[in-house]
């Protein structure tokens, strides 16, 4: 029946995961829709008793995934390539990192440049400094920092690693399920495979939904300050329309005339406003604060990459971290296999070196200046921050009220704004190529409704989430993602394990070390005749694999699929099984490749 269906709809999927994941979606929206009352409640149990009982799990994970990365990447593992021994990277690095920026945390950066600092310089989350002073400025940046540095990119770069890896070294379908081949052989392709690319799938829809929602929203206060719009479910619902419309002509241009144009003009926009804040705000400041901001981040990140507010247990953390991360990790697929698709030739190494370091560079800059602008407005300007933001809950505003303090309001406050749009457009852009990506199994060009039904979806859920439940937006998109994020962190020690087993698998174990091999030192002269000996060679003869078609018998074929590794003796020295040439056969470099 779905195969006549997927078939009657001129589809390109596979039945079972696309059928299954609208339905799932379009099953929560009708629920939400008829049943709020009931919904919001299972949901607000639910993450209320996961984030009491489980937030630690969600802190050790991201710092888990983080020290990972590095000691793969530190590791001779960093060498080998996302894709064939010989692929060299499509893109450039300029537009890698625009790239990787739109699809990432563009939105995120634009709606929490303001109100995270802001929010915890009025409330201290450790409680150990007075509100609103030095300390707590230099408490909240470091906490801005660690929410939005290495472990939130941390969180991307290992679903991406692991894609990259899977899709491109070993050719397998472009689904969450092929990361785990190695543990589950051809299963993947099967009900279990299945079944785990329709969660992935799920948790990409709300995850990206929520920053669409928490798009939303601020583009609504931004309206609402420059042209005295309402602030309604109904212009929300209208916004969230019109940038699914916008998606919708991205995605029909493909991705390099849509996402890749887009996130270079949006990133080029992006550095206009931070050097507007720069140079007309207290430049010298700024400059400062932002060097001092790395120090502090670089001294707090040891101590808050394990806090769990163990003694204080003030709940803190559950709503802010816990759901960052919670957050975050759900649409890592989408960001995973995007970041995959656009680093493909890239080695391990430089992938994350990458993906951790460029974007979690800017993120520093960024949030330095716009956090320490927000410090210098409430500490020695005219203040207004924390009367909007924590005293009236005006999170969404925080971006407009701060640009309230620079000249050119109106006009910075409209590029801000078109700035969020953007951000927005190339978000659901890039989740409805990747959704399509994962239900088909298949880079190959999709029939263009198919991929356009995925922008839809993930713009009915967000207006779902953010307008038809009875709380208040905001706090309805923190409890639904805290709970679908759950099984994404499970599922990535299960990746952590799977790539390095896969990569052993293929890549083979280091050769034992070769030692020069030193006789009986008696005197001076020996030691000296001994030392000037130069240390022996390694030489590694690789011989290609034979075709099908080979006829050199089983023997020859064995020897051939495996490296030979020699010890080439220095001179005057024997490898105890006479002479490198006697070791690698009067013919070896005939075969070697």
């Amino acid at each position: 029946m779905l195969t006549k269906a997927h078939d009657a709809l001129r589809l390109r999927t596979s039945p079972g995961v696309f059928f299954t994941s609208a339905l799932i979606s379009l099953v929560f929206v009708v629920l939400t829709v008829a049943f709020t009352t009931t919904v919001d409640n299972v949901f607000s149990t639910a993450s209320g008793w996961i984030m009491t009982n489980l937030g630690w799990f969600y802190i050790l994970g991201v710092t888990t995934f983080l020290i990972f990365l590095v000691i793969i990447a530190l590791t001779h593992y960093g060498r080998v390539r996302l894709g064939g021994d010989d692929e060299r990277p499509e893109h450039s690095t300029l537009a890698w990192f625009s790239m990787l920026f739109a699809a990432g945390i563009g939105t995120i950066l634009m709606f929490w440049s303001v109100a995270e600092p802001i929010s915890h310089f009025a409330n201290p989350p450790q409680q150990d400094v007075a509100p609103e002073s030095e300390a707590a400025a230099r408490e909240a940046m470091g906490f801005t920092l660690y929410h939005f540095g290495f472990h939130t990119w941390a969180i991307f770069a290992l679903p991406g690693l692991c894609f990259g890896y899977f899709i491109y070294k070993r050719k397998l379908p472009p689904r969450v399920s092929s990361i785990f081949a190695p543990l589950l052989g051809g299963r993947i392709y099967g009900p279990i495979g299945k079944t785990i690319d329709v969660v992935a799938i799920i948790g990409t829809i709300f995850g990206v939904a929520t920053s669409v929602g928490l798009g939303t929203l601020q583009i609504n206060a931004g309206l609402a300050q420059l042209f005295g719009l309402e602030e309604s479910g109904i212009i929300q619902i209208a916004l969230i329309a019109l940038v699914t419309v916008m998606a919708g002509i991205s995605v029909a241009l493909g991705l390099d005339k849509g996402i890749k144009r887009l996130s270079n003009f949006n990133i080029g926009l992006a550095v206009m406003l931070l050097i507007f804040v720069l140079v007309t705000g207290p430049s010298l400041f700024l400059l400062k604060g932002m060097i001092e901001s790395v120090g502090i981040y670089a001294d707090t990140l040891p101590n808050l990459a394990f806090w769990n507010d163990t003694f204080a247990d003030s709940g803190w953390q559950n709503t802010w971290t816990v759901f960052y991360w919670a957050w975050t990790i759900t649409w890592s697929p989408f960001v995973g296999i995007f970041i995959a698709r656009i680093s493909r030739g890239r080695t391990i190494r430089e992938f994350v070196a990458g993906v951790l370091a460029l974007p979690v560079l800017f993120s520093v800059i960024w949030f330095s200046i716009f956090g320490m602008g927000s410090f210098h407005i409430e500490l020695e300007g005219d203040g207004g921050l924390v009367e909007r933001v924590v005293d009236a809950g005006d999170i969404p505003g925080a971006l407009f009220e701060f640009l309230g303090n620079f000249p050119l309001t109106g006009l910075v406050s409209g590029i801000a704004i078109l700035l969020v749009v953007i951000f927005f457009v190339t978000s659901v852009d890039s989740t409805a190529m990747v959704l399509d990506m994962m239900s088909g199994g298949t880079e190959g060009k999709a029939p263009m409704h198919q991929r356009l039904f995925w922008a839809v979806i993930m713009g009915l859920v967000a207006a779902t989430m953010l307008v038809a439940t009875g709380k208040d937006g905001l706090d309805a998109l923190q409890q639904v993602i805290t709970v679908v994020g759950l099984p994404f962190f499970v599922m990535g020690f299960v990746m952590m394990y799977s790539l390095v087993r896969g990569i052993r698998e293929d890549l083979g174990e280091l050769p034992e070390p070769v030692t020069r091999q030193w006789t009986e030192v008696k005197t001076a002269e020996d030691l000296e005749a001994a030392a000037s000996r130069p240390a022996p060679e390694v030489v590694v003869v690789t011989r290609a694999i034979p075709d099908d078609g080979d006829d050199r018998g089983e023997a020859g074929s064995d020897a051939a699929e495996h490296g030979t590794v020699v010890h080439r003796p220095a001179p005057g020295e024997t490898n105890g099984s006479g002479s490198v040439r006697a070791a690698m056969g009067d013919d070896s470099s005939s075969d070697a490749r």
